[in-house]
């Protein structure tokens, strides 16, 4: 599969800024006449990496390259710094958008792909799921569905974080969030997002998460899971053996690519 690495200007984050990216644009014929996945264009995948992680994690610690050419995906591996994907209030800080709407359109454009929902897809681990399901309620119309693996579901406790934890101090969460006090109210919290969702009658993009049991997290995400099914959104949820690492994200990439792709 073509890898390519390239840095141009975002106009969001006000910088010239990189992504991987993966296409299954050379894939041997052998491989390609007896696959039912390449009688369709490929469709697009956005993955996003976890807090301290850049945009080269998803190749150099999956296998997503020998995935994207077995099951033709566009995979588009974006920067997000530890940037939590939220749109910050400084200049040069909408991750948000950048990736919601800024990355797609470029990527459909220099890939040739589909503008349609059901062909865009967006996923990530710990910081980078946490991205996932926030960026893809809040773009409905973009993306039909999210994969989360570890996801750092974190904002209803920041108002009683002290002045450091195990991962960053409060000046860098309120960075992210804006005032810790009040982010549980906002859209960084997915309760709002979806709550909001409904009132509007949209749909919330379905959601493919899991967590493993040895996870610091696993207990964060199984009430993330109860949140989701609460609020009516389609939620696929697996947990096994695992902690916050490759190893379990390897595991779950495959079933979570299939679950995309209405395989299984």
């Amino acid at each position: 599969m073509s890898l390519f690495h390239i840095d141009y200007y975002s106009q969001s984050l006000a910088k010239i800024t990189d992504i991987y990216a993966v296409a299954p644009d050379d894939v041997n014929e052998i491989f390609v006449k007896d696959n039912p996945e390449y009688k369709r264009p490929p469709k697009l995948l956005i993955l996003l990496h976890g807090y301290s992680g850049n945009s080269s994690d998803w190749v150099s610690g999956s296998a997503i390259r020998e995935l994207s050419g077995k099951y033709n995906l566009v995979v588009v591996m974006p920067s997000g710094d530890n940037s939590f994907y939220m749109n910050a209030k400084h200049t040069g800080g909408k991750y948000e958008t950048y990736i919601g709407e800024e990355l797609v359109a470029y990527a459909r454009k220099l890939f040739s792909l589909s503008d349609k929902k059901e062909d865009t897809f967006i996923g990530g681990y710990s910081m980078g799921g946490f991205g996932a399901y926030h960026i893809g309620f809040e773009y409905p119309d973009t993306f039909s569905k999210v994969i989360a693996l570890s996801s750092a579901n974190l904002v209803e406790g920041l108002a009683n974080m002290g002045g450091d934890n195990l991962i960053a101090n409060r000046e860098y969460y309120e960075l992210c969030f804006g005032d810790l006090n009040e982010a549980a109210k906002t859209h960084a919290n997915p309760k709002v997002q979806l709550d909001d969702l409904n009132k509007e009658g949209k749909k919330a993009p379905a959601v493919w998460m899991a967590c493993g049991t040895e996870d610091f997290g696993y207990e964060v995400n199984k009430e993330l899971h109860t949140i989701l099914k609460e609020r009516g959104v389609d939620v696929t949820y697996t947990e096994g053996p695992g902690e916050h690492n490759w190893t379990f994200w390897n595991w779950c990439l495959e079933p979570s690519l299939r679950w995309l792709l209405g395989l299984d």
